[in-house]
């Protein structure tokens, strides 16, 4: 058995890595929607509230995706517009997120 299993996805063009990623923080989302519904079923208010963090997070996390794959079907068929896309997502600042107290 190998340390880390291996890829379980094979891609033949560029944006199918993009998609893929959107697809994954659409699963992420449901899921935080099935706790969310789950607290919300038995009025698990101080949950919901903690998991309203989580929601506005990953709405962000989704949108962002979503832009990585318009971008790419907007601009990234050439070697210029993938150069400046490459800029782009380079000069982005992470900032860590906080939770409420």
């Amino acid at each position: 058995m190998a340390a880390i299993d291996e890829p379980d996805k094979t891609f033949s063009a560029d944006i199918e890595p993009l998609e893929a990623g959107l697809e994954h923080e659409r699963y992420v989302t449901s899921l935080i929607n099935d706790c969310y519904a789950a607290a919300y079923d038995v009025r698990d208010f101080r949950t919901m509230q903690l998991l309203d963090w989580f929601v506005k997070e990953q709405n962000e996390e989704e949108v962002n995706a979503g832009d990585m794959v318009k971008d790419y079907e907007l601009f990234g068929g050439d070697a210029k517009g993938l150069y400046d896309l490459d800029a782009k997502y380079q000069a982005r600042i992470f900032t860590a997120p906080t939770m409420p107290m």
